[in-house]
């Protein structure tokens, strides 16, 4: 029986950030006609977030056909200004076919559920989620603190790094992220700088332009046993690289901090009724943090595998195990490259490069490097 005020739906999704809105535009596009999409929040809304675009994301974004409609608002970014620990820096450019962008995530957010609404896709705004609903070990939709039922087929879990609600039960590995935003700041146009300090490794700090006036500056670090202070570790951050390009400038609100979810090996993504996507699934990249391009596709991986079960095209056993290898497939060789990339970062190494990055074929295998994270 159908408790009052309940939604019945094929799909529900918990989350509508980019995991979340993903999936629900890809079932739309794949003709699934019953998709409810909630959050706790209003859209468009802002979310505390780097809000780069790498090159994979955007061509994610151009699988989904999204891109032109996101590409109006976003900065474009051509090169990098990357700092060593051991203080060295260079300027590379990535070239047109690594070209990345910084788009903010009211607007990015906003775009992928605006275009899976149009297709057909429900939106239940300030529904937080207290629990999954259950038909015996099945997972049967998800229920609202204030008591509304949304019952669904399939639950897609995509409410982020804070997730209850995903499947994986191994302990989760974290990285903190303070940020904050200013106006006038004194930067290479086109360009994101990453500053990889002694003071955050296996961390960094960065610079990404927004516009042609604002720019976002954070850290992310990791502190296991809660030890720093991060708004103090952010100041001194900031007084060191970035103390005098500041002087003059505007910040725009207060600092924000996060904690990011992350992996260097999938764990499990689904159970009966239930599948994990994004960040809730700790499908962020261990070594720059980033998680919009993999959020997104693994939420387009998720609708696949589901749209396959709700068509006969598949038994849910054998969608739901190859959702989860073709996360792994997408994901393993990123996730492993980081696993090195965190453990060089701690040797002279990346110092070695730049000294010699002053040979256009040690810029061009540098400028690569980092595309390819």
């Amino acid at each position: 029986m159908i408790a009052p005020g309940a939604m019945n739906a094929d799909v529900a999704v918990i989350g509508a950030g980019p995991a979340g809105a993903a999936a629900a535009l890809r079932l739309a596009q794949l003709g699934v006609g019953d998709v409810v999409v909630v959050d706790r929040a209003e859209f468009p809304r802002d979310k505390t977030c780097g809000s780069g675009l790498s090159p994979k994301g955007i061509e994610t974004l151009k699988s989904l056909g999204v891109w032109d409609d996101v590409a109006s608002d976003a900065y474009a970014i051509g090169g990098l200004r990357l700092v060593t620990p051991g203080d060295r820096e260079v300027y590379v450019s990535a070239g047109d076919t690594a070209a990345a962008a910084i788009c903010a995530r009211r607007t990015l957010d906003d775009r992928l559920l605006g275009r899976a609404r149009a297709l057909g896709a429900r939106f239940v705004p300030r529904f937080v989620a207290s629990e999954l609903r259950r038909e015996g070990s099945r997972v049967a939709g998800v229920v609202a603190r204030d008591g509304r039922e949304i019952r669904a087929r399939f639950t897609l879990v995509a409410d982020g790094g804070h997730s209850t609600f995903a499947p994986d039960p191994r302990p989760r590995r974290r990285l903190q992220a303070v940020m904050g935003w200013w106006e006038g700041v004194r930067f290479w146009p086109h360009h994101v700088e990453m500053v990889f300090d002694r003071a955050l490794v296996p961390g960094y700090g960065w610079l990404f332009p927004e516009s042609d006036t604002r720019v976002n500056v954070g850290i992310c670090y990791e502190d296991p046993h809660h030890e720093e202070n991060g708004r103090r570790l952010f100041e001194r951050f900031l007084g060191k690289h970035y103390g005098r390009r500041l002087q003059g400038a505007v910040q725009v609100g207060g600092l924000r901090g996060h904690p990011i979810s992350y992996t260097f090996t999938m764990g499990r993504l689904a159970s009966p009724g239930r599948l994990a996507v994004g960040e809730a699934g700790r499908m962020v990249h261990p070594a720059t943090a980033e998680g919009i391009s993999q959020a997104m596709r693994s939420g387009m991986l998720a609708a696949e595998a589901v749209a396959d079960v709700l068509a006969g095209r598949r038994d849910e056993r054998a969608a739901l195990a190859g959702y989860e290898a073709g996360c792994r497939r997408a994901f393993r060789a990123s996730f492993g490259a980081a696993r090195l990339w965190r453990a060089a970062i701690r040797t002279p190494l990346l110092d070695w490069i730049v000294a010699a990055a002053d040979r256009p074929a040690s810029r061009t295998a540098l400028a690569r490097l980092m595309a390819k994270m």
